[in-house]
């Protein structure tokens, strides 16, 4: 099995360096291809083995998932709420209730978009519940307790940090739509799903969350 700690895109750049030298660029090109589409289907597979592993109660295989998904998970949640407390805890409570839950994955989405829909919820949730504080984005490279390596967050030059502040100081609409839709990569309607809001209002909120990001980082 291949390490699951290293994200796919790593090994095909590592696989595709090796394969593709001395090669044309168009041969380059379509040996990169097949290897991409190679690791993704094997990168499924082997999260497949590891659900089927985790439904039979092994912690271990959950512990696999968890790694290779804490960091993207506790990016969302960290660019939702803005809050690096609350985002940890809301990461925390997302993999539990997806151990708990494991069995109502029925494989329709990706294992991460699954993730995503019960983050969300419990952003959401805490939102109801006025648990949640607004900060910004200063204490991104602190010791955290989640493993948050595969989020480009904690890891950015200034510039990236200067957007993700900017992403931080929109308003909660606007920032929700885009968190989801121009950094995650969902749809419009993918996006409606996840927070319970007209694909309208997600095009709307979007178009101004960009307009605002463009006026606030070039101020």
């Amino acid at each position: 099995m291949a390490d699951l700690n290293q994200p796919a895109q790593q090994r095909v750049k590592g696989h595709a360096d090796a394969l593709t030298s001395g090669c044309t660029d168009k041969q380059a090109v379509g040996q990169v291809m097949g290897l991409a589409a190679q690791t993704i289907q094997a990168d499924r597979s082997e999260e497949m083995e590891l659900l089927d592993r985790a439904r039979r109660n092994d912690a271990l295989a959950f512990e696999h998932l968890y790694r290779k998904h804490a960091g993207n998970v506790y990016g969302l949640c960290l660019r939702m709420l803005c809050d690096t407390g609350t985002a940890e805890d809301c990461t925390q409570e997302t993999f539990v209730q997806a151990w708990r839950n494991l069995d109502g994955f029925k494989g329709k989405s990706g294992f991460g978009t699954w993730l995503h829909r019960i983050a969300v919820n419990q952003v959401l949730m805490l939102r109801r519940r006025g648990q949640t504080q607004k900060r910004h984005l200063e204490a991104v490279g602190q010791d955290w307790a989640v493993d948050v390596t595969a989020d480009p967050v904690t890891a950015q030059p200034a510039s990236q940090l200067d957007l993700e502040k900017a992403v931080g100081s929109l308003p909660q609409g606007a920032r929700d739509v885009f968190v989801l839709c121009a950094i995650n990569g969902y749809s419009y309607e993918e996006t409606s799903g996840f927070l319970g809001v007209a694909v309208g209002t997600c095009k709307a909120q979007l178009h101004r969350a960009r307009r605002l990001l463009k006026e606030r980082l070039n101020q």
